[in-house]
């Protein structure tokens, strides 16, 4: 009924990305610390302190941090079904279900010297009010926030107002490739397994998937295995060496030498400090 929630976003060396992945809700970003680099759909964007970012529902992105840097960022996270999408006024017809359908385009990074950024982050500023104090009627609040800063982005769509075939290709291949290993990333996964789903050569596949994600398709699978063992060690009932297997490791040392180096701790010393560790998204 209120398909909204603001998430916290930290990124360092400890934990330096956020892999590529896509949702059926809107995202609306304050990057309130340090820079980073934003793959959104296939395009790059160097981003830094200041800089507020709007992607679409089902918008294929990533997030990665330099070594030795950081960032830190406020996201709203919202369905577009929240704004009025399933009904049928002009609104919906002529802008919401476009920008949903990705056939209307709106700005994906706003920077401090865009046009609309005065707008936009006194809409953020306001709805950061809303979402802490939550007066009667935030709700309300924060969905005509989050209208108004659509309507804010519309001056500066993207008058083509469709995406050429080959990058929609793309994006399709890429997003086939990333639910695959999703769903398979306990298994013997390999280069050429892959690229076999894209009809693409060994040697293209790897060149396509490092341009379009930030990192290469082995380093990839790699996190997203150290991820998911990460979030089966934080539910604690599971030896270490069971999460380490059913999470795609075979070798117990390779393990425990790959998660200290993404997470700064052993899994062990990671179960004891999960509840502390600020990897959630910030509750209500």
């Amino acid at each position: 009924m209120f398909p909204l929630k603001r998430y916290i976003t930290t990124l360092s060396d400890i934990y330096p990305a956020v892999s590529a992945h896509w949702h059926d809700e809107a995202e609306l970003t304050l990057i309130t610390d340090g820079s980073c680099t934003y793959h959104i759909h296939l395009d790059t964007y160097e981003v830094c302190k200041g800089d507020l970012l709007f992607i679409p529902p089902a918008e294929l992105h990533s997030i990665n941090v330099m070594p030795g840097g950081k960032m830190r960022s406020r996201t709203y996270v919202f369905h577009m079904d929240f704004l009025g999408t399933s009904s049928t006024d002009i609104c919906t017809l002529r802008y919401l279900t476009p920008i949903r359908r990705h056939t209307l385009l709106l700005p994906c990074v706003i920077k401090k010297d865009h046009p609309a950024y005065p707008q936009m982050i006194g809409i953020f500023e306001q709805a950061d009010r809303a979402y802490d104090d939550t007066p009667p009627g935030y709700e309300m609040i924060l969905k005509s926030l989050l209208l108004y800063a659509v309507a804010a982005l519309l001056p500066y769509r993207d008058e083509r107002n469709a995406r050429p075939q080959l990058e929609d290709e793309h994006t399709a291949k890429l997003k086939l490739v990333l639910e695959y290993i999703g769903e398979h990333y306990g298994e013997d996964l390999s280069v050429s397994q892959l690229s076999g789903l894209c009809y693409f050569s060994e040697y293209h596949f790897m060149r396509f998937f490092k341009k379009y994600t930030g990192s290469s398709c082995l380093e990839y699978i790699k996190n997203l295995r150290l991820e998911r063992a990460a979030s089966h060690l934080s539910q604690g009932g599971r030896s270490v060496l069971d999460i380490s297997l059913s999470c795609g490791f075979s070798n117990l040392s390779y393990f425990y030498r790959e998660f200290k180096k993404k997470y700064g701790m052993t899994p062990k010393e990671f179960i004891r400090k999960a509840p502390l560790l600020p990897f959630l998204p910030e509750q209500k």
